[in-house]
């Protein structure tokens, strides 16, 4: 009789946490956020001062309400000057294209998108990449894998570098960035772990995703990330190396570990002032 009290216990309680832990896993998976960084520079030209970056990363084919319309209102709500997307924007366990293709053709009404592939991207056959990658240059989004763009403002500028992910990105980032000279110089890359080589290159500030904000948190604390393993560093946040800069974000969706603890969705909203 005790035992059958006991079981019945477990049972009444089981059907109350599982449900609450699946709501909640759902809620946390779905919770867009928003981050907020300042970069200041002496080198920003005084025209570009509060010039205004959105930064996503690692959509993996993820949807936020239908169209993606939860996010893309969130990102028309920060008014960006330009968005900028850093890799794996589709997943290759999951694919589908046409998420993707529709977000960036839905975010080019907002502000010009600039972005770059991720490892993701890279696992496709080369024909397959390269026929995507036209598609998305399609929606009028700029696809840059190993370019260099320039943005004026009257006499002045500033640039942006953008590199397909590659772990032996260095032997092509100072050759891309060779004639930048003492411009601001803005890069879009995938992996967060380099930040002291693209300083090295002379990136001011990267843009970089890849790490997921560590999949799962525990306050602060990152549990796991790709490339860094365990308990890893480059995560999330801002982090400096002298006067450079890398952005990291937490990213949008999942891959292989198929959902977030304590790691909401993030959008990074960062702000470029003059020193």
């Amino acid at each position: 009789m005790q035992k059958s009290k006991k079981t019945k216990s477990i049972l009444a309680l089981s059907a109350v946490a599982i449900p609450a832990a699946i709501a909640y896993f759902l809620y946390e998976n779905n919770r867009l956020t928003v981050s907020r960084y300042t970069f200041e520079s002496g080198k920003l030209p005084q025209s570009f001062d509060g010039f205004k970056i959105v930064h996503l990363s690692d959509l993996h084919n993820k949807s936020f309400g239908r169209g993606n319309c939860r996010l893309l209102e969130l990102i028309r709500l920060q008014n960006p000057d330009i968005i900028v997307i850093s890799g794996d924007l589709i997943d290759s366990r999951h694919t589908n294209k046409k998420i993707a293709l529709d977000f960036l053709r839905d975010a080019t009404e907002i502000a010009p998108v600039f972005y770059t592939t991720g490892n993701h991207e890279d696992r496709f056959p080369e024909d397959e990449m390269a026929e995507f990658l036209r598609d998305a240059e399609a929606t009028g989004a700029n696809v840059l894998t190993e370019h260099l763009v320039t943005f004026y403002r009257g006499d002045e500028k500033i640039y942006l570098c953008g590199i397909a992910d590659n772990l032996r990105c260095g032997e092509n980032l100072k050759y891309l960035m060779k004639d930048t000279g003492d411009s601001l110089t803005l890069l879009l890359s995938h992996r967060p772990q380099f930040g002291r080589l693209y300083q090295r290159c002379g990136a001011d500030l990267t843009f970089t995703g890849h790490a997921h904000g560590g999949q799962m948190r525990i306050g602060s604390l990152s549990i796991v990330s790709p490339d860094q393993g365990l308990f890893p560093r480059y995560t999330e946040g801002i982090h400096h190396f002298g006067d450079s800069a890398t952005v990291i974000s937490r990213g949008l969706g999942n891959s292989l570990i198929p959902t977030r603890i304590n790691n909401p969705p993030e959008v990074v909203v960062c702000t470029l002032r003059r020193k």
